[in-house]
Formats: structure tokens, sequence, C-alpha cells
């Protein structure tokens, strides 16, 4: 097991409070404009629309956002680790701030003008879920905002796709992470955003992305292929190349070599933060030099316990469920 001192992992990432709100009707998507399983973004107008059209039903609020998703599984299994984005002067931008301290993960975070942003995950009743996502504070960060003291002492940087539309914060995060001698891991986070922004992953993939995570869907929107050649195409581009296939496990592709491994469990309450969570469990593997299909066996066992819960974030009590699985696979946290 990791055990440094020195942080290792630097989450950059949107800072969002999660908005959890399981509907009964898929029609209100409709009403919304919404195709099922997307990620939207949406303006102050259409938030408050949401909000109007959801009044009745019962929400649960979490800190969220991908990266931070994942800092907080990898805290849990004890890597230290960092997040960097931006929230408002608010409650909810201390709602995130608490909760990046109470679980372990160092806040660095600047205050905007705007209120913090808010993703709105709409759980359809297949435990499909459906994201309107308010960025408000956390689109103003800018690339301006990134300093050499922030990279300082970390190992790698995580990056998540949401981040992508930002191109010119995306390349500067990129440079000052391989400056400061960083790997970068970034995980591509919804396949309408691939798709809207295409050609730039693709120039950055090629700029010296270490570590690329991808579902089924966003693998097809980068390569236009299916996920089994759709490895290969990101596997060319990036040092490890992983594709999340849901219940049929995952592939790896490293140096030429593919790996494999199943998912894990098979109850399924919501999908949401089972990439973030898949993602920790990868990592913490990474960084103990465990072999790529336990790396991948490992964010399996993450996600398999997540997807059993409404919202992105495991409560403490799971945590040794998670541990005695992660003991049966040969993994002591």
């Amino acid at each position: 097991m990791h055990n440094s001192e020195s942080p290792v992992i630097l989450g950059v990432g949107n800072a969002l409070v999660d908005i959890v709100t399981p509907i009964e009707q898929e029609d209100l998507l409709r009403q919304l404009g919404f195709q099922k399983g997307s990620m939207n973004l949406v303006d102050f107008s259409l938030l408050q629309k949401i909000n109007q059209l959801t009044a009745g039903l019962k929400k649960e609020l979490a800190s969220g956002g991908s990266t931070a998703n994942t800092m907080h599984g990898l805290a849990h299994l004890g890597v230290k680790c960092g997040f960097f984005g931006k929230v408002g002067k608010d409650e909810l931008g201390d709602i995130f701030r608490n909760d990046l301290h109470e679980s372990g993960v160092i806040p660095s975070l600047l205050e905007g003008e705007n209120a913090t942003g808010r993703a709105i995950a709409l759980i359809s009743p297949d435990s499909e879920r459906t994201f309107a996502t308010y960025l408000g504070a956390a689109i103003e960060l800018s690339a301006s905002d990134l300093q050499d003291k922030l990279f300082k002492g970390y190992q790698y940087m995580h990056l998540e796709g949401y981040l992508v539309q930002n191109h010119d914060l995306v390349r500067a995060c990129v440079k000052f992470a391989q400056r400061n001698g960083l790997k970068i891991a970034l995980d591509l986070a919804s396949f309408n955003v691939v798709e809207a922004n295409r050609d730039f992953l693709l120039e950055i993939l090629e700029k010296g992305i270490d570590i690329v995570f991808a579902n089924e869907d966003e693998a097809r929107a980068i390569s236009h292929q299916e996920p089994c050649d759709a490895l290969h195409f990101l596997g060319d581009k990036c040092r490890i190349a992983v594709v999340k296939l849901g219940k049929d496990g995952s592939l790896v592709k490293c140096d030429g070599k593919v790996y494999q491994a199943e998912a894990f469990g098979d109850e399924r309450v919501d999908t949401t933060g089972a990439g973030d969570l898949f993602a920790s469990g990868f990592l913490y593997g990474l960084i103990n030099n465990y072999p790529l299909d336990l790396c991948a066996r490992i964010g399996s066992v993450l996600a398999g316990h997540v997807i059993r819960i409404a919202g992105a974030r495991l409560p403490e009590a799971y945590w040794d469920e998670i541990r005695n699985d992660l003991k049966s696979i040969g993994v002591e946290i």
C-alpha cells in the first residue's frame, strides 16, 4: 500500500455540488430537451426551469464533480491527494470546501464571481443518469490561475473531460504538469462533450496524456469505432488506455499488450460516479505498481459498490465492505 507523506495525485476539475434527483417519468427529460444519459450544460434560466419541474421530488446534496469524486475515493484508499478548482462565495462553496477537508483531500480552491456550480443528476427508473450542469464559478477557472507551486510535490495530475471545453486551461494544465514531472490522467467524462471537442481531445491525447479513461459511448465518440477497436485507437495515442464496458468489465491497453477485468457485482441503483470511482481504484493500483488487470479489477470493485447507491459518494459505512472485497482479490488497504 502507498504510504507516502507527500501528496501523490492532484485533481483539477469543476468544483460542483451534486444534486441527485430520482425522476418517475422520463417525459421530464423530453420537456427539458435532454437526451437520456447525456451531460447538458445549462444557463441560469434553464436551471430555474429544472428547479420548478423537480420542485416536489426528493433531492440529496453532496459535493461532487468528476475529479473531486475520484479524489474522494483515492483519499479513502489512503492516497494523499489534492483538488484544484473554483467555487462561489456562498453556502454551496462552503459545503464543497468542508467536504474536501473531511474526506482528507487537500483543497486548493479559488473564489469566483458567480454562484458555486452544481450538477443536477436526474436518475431515470432504470438507473441511467442524465446531467444538467450549471458551471457557475467553476467555469471561471482559467489558464492564468495556474502556477508552478500548485503542481510541486505531486506525481500525477488527474483531469476530467468536462474541462475540455476550456481549451486554453487544459493545454496549460498539461504544460504545467509536464514541466513539473507529473504523469497525466484524463477521464473523457461524457460522449456529447467528446463529440463537441473531438479534434481538441485528439490533439491533447497526442501531446502527452499518459492514461486515458473512456466508457463505451465516449470511446465510440472519439474513435468512431466499436469499443475493442477504440481501445487500440486510444492505446496508440497514450501509454495506458482504459475502456470501461459496464457489466462486461473493462479493457486496458499498455505498450501493445491488452488486459481484461470483469465487472464486480450486479446490483444497479444509479450509475452516477461509477466511472469516477473506477478511476480511483485504477489509479490506486497504478501508484502501487500492481499489474494492470488488477488495477482495473480494483476499479471494478469501487464502481460496483457506488452503483448500489444513489449519488456518487460512498457513505463511510461502505468502505469497510470495500476493503474486505479488495482483500478477497489480494489487495490490502
